[in-house]
């Protein structure tokens, strides 16, 4: 292989065996059938919206002047919330939804709906003003202003407007990788801003309500029980979960050129429900990093009263974690994630990590089942970035698997079909677990594809937002 080195298992030095710990009990199995309920309740519900708002339109308001443009402008509208909501839905952590899909899948769910969502809702605001104009009369920039300034919380419907369109320009792709990860997040915190201040103006001033108060009743039950989701698994379970676990950090410790790892101290975590390959959203509570949470994923098995999560400086708090105080808290969201021994179909894995991913590896490692052939391979750019090394060696060898170690530029070493066939030749027989940039997971995945590898033996875990 030019331009880089193999290192297999063999030649790596004999490692002490690593202590015996008892495991805390395994995150909850994933439940595809509430997905599916799930899935046909929600289709139920836009179907009932689209229903009652269809319904509550007359021939006479349709034939009125503008009429056909309101009632559109109307439908959009509904049709927009109603995915919005569905998109809050899926980004909310809902434990039995993130065990079953993934956060992965649900963040992918929530961009494809959100081109319609803001689509739908931006034709709302165009049919509006464009029906009220041809009903009054005048020109439709002198409608949208009087309908911005005189009718009740229109203003604030206008700035949910444009939070919405601030959030949707920061989520496009090219628009995305030129901003920090902190940037990003305030923005999009700002959308649960927008989305309150709209609520107030459709149920003030939505048409399809008045003289219909069944419909306004279904309108505020959808609203408040997805407010309900939002507060009871974003703010009020990560609060409850971090009050019983007291998370502090005892050390801080380098693992490999800019990456640390982190090793907190806590309460009950024998009772902690995690699977190795999970993750969890830190929220450091120190200056500059208590106000927002980022992805870690845990680089070992809990051990109490110990945890351990390995991060490599990209970003401004992910940089200033290699800076933390022993004695600073900590509080956490999750576990989250479904790179987890729970996904298996075969009885033998190959693992693949480039760089820091092998953390989640590092710790799916300890929790497969005893029976499970190993093969791992790990990609770095030079042995200095081989992160956490003896460990996953030593792992490795008390399962009597395989570790090949991929050493050199991703430029230069080329992990394509013919190279994985080298390293694993019976790749098509084993689930293929992967976790790092992007770059290097679509390039696995195509080779494992390649080979014969079945989609639902292929699992992965992406870094990036």
């Amino acid at each position: 292989m030019s331009g880089g080195q193999v290192y297999e298992s063999g030649q790596l030095p004999p490692q002490e065996e690593t202590r015996t710990w008892s495991n805390p009990p395994p995150a909850p199995v994933p439940r595809p059938a509430l997905v599916d309920a799930g899935a046909a309740l929600a289709g139920l519900g836009f179907g009932a919206v689209l229903a009652a708002v269809i319904l509550g339109e007359s021939r006479g308001s349709l034939a009125a002047p503008g009429g056909l443009f309101s009632a559109t402008g109307r439908l959009a509208g509904f049709a927009g919330t109603y995915l919005i909501l569905i998109m809050v839905v899926l980004i909310a952590r809902l434990p039995w939804l993130e065990s079953s899909v993934g956060q992965d899948r649900l963040v992918r769910w929530h961009r494809q709906l959100a081109p319609w969502s803001i689509s739908l809702i931006t034709a709302h605001v165009v049919l509006i003003t464009l029906g009220y104009a041809q009903a009054a009369r005048t020109g439709a920039l002198h409608e949208l202003w009087v309908l911005v300034t005189s009718y009740r919380d229109m203003l604030a419907a206008a700035v949910g407007f444009g939070l919405l369109i601030m959030a949707g320009v920061s989520s496009y792709r090219h628009v995305r990788r030129r901003l920090r990860y902190e940037t990003w997040w305030v923005i999009h915190l700002y959308l649960y801003l927008g989305l309150a201040m709209a609520f107030a103006h459709q149920i003030f001033t939505g048409v399809s309500f008045i003289g219909h108060p069944l419909v306004r009743a279904l309108w505020i039950i959808i609203w408040t029980a997805t407010a309900g989701m939002v507060l009871v698994f974003r703010v009020a379970q990560p609060v409850w979960r971090s009050l019983r676990h007291q998370l502090r950090v005892v050390e801080v410790r380098q693992e490999a050129p800019g990456v640390v790892s982190v090793v907190c101290q806590g309460r009950h975590l024998d009772r902690l429900a995690v699977s190795g390959g999970q993750f969890f959203h830190w929220h450091f509570l120190t200056k500059g990093m208590w106000w927002q949470g980022h992805p870690y994923s845990l680089s070992a098995l809990p051990r109490p009263p110990y945890i351990r999560v390995t991060i490599k400086g990209l970003g401004d708090q992910s940089r200033a974690a290699a800076s933390l105080r022993p004695g600073t808290r900590v509080a956490v969201e999750g576990p989250y994630g479904t790179f987890t021994s729970h996904a298996l179909v075969r009885d033998g894995v190959a693992l693949f990590a480039a760089g820091v991913g092998i953390t989640p590896v590092r710790a799916l490692l300890e929790d497969l089942p005893a029976g499970v052939d190993v093969v791992v391979v790990v990609r770095a750019s030079t042995p200095a970035d081989l992160v956490h090394r003896d460990e996953v060696a030593t792992l490795v060898r008390q399962r009597r698997g395989r570790l090949q170690e991929i050493v050199g530029s991703r430029h230069k070493v080329k992990l394509n079909a013919r190279v994985v066939r080298s390293l694993v030749p019976d790749i098509a027989h084993r689930d293929v677990y992967i976790c790092g940039p992007a770059g290097f997971s679509a390039e696995i995945a195509a080779a494992a594809l390649q080979l014969g590898t079945d989609a639902e033996q292929i699992h992965t875990e992406t870094f990036g937002f």
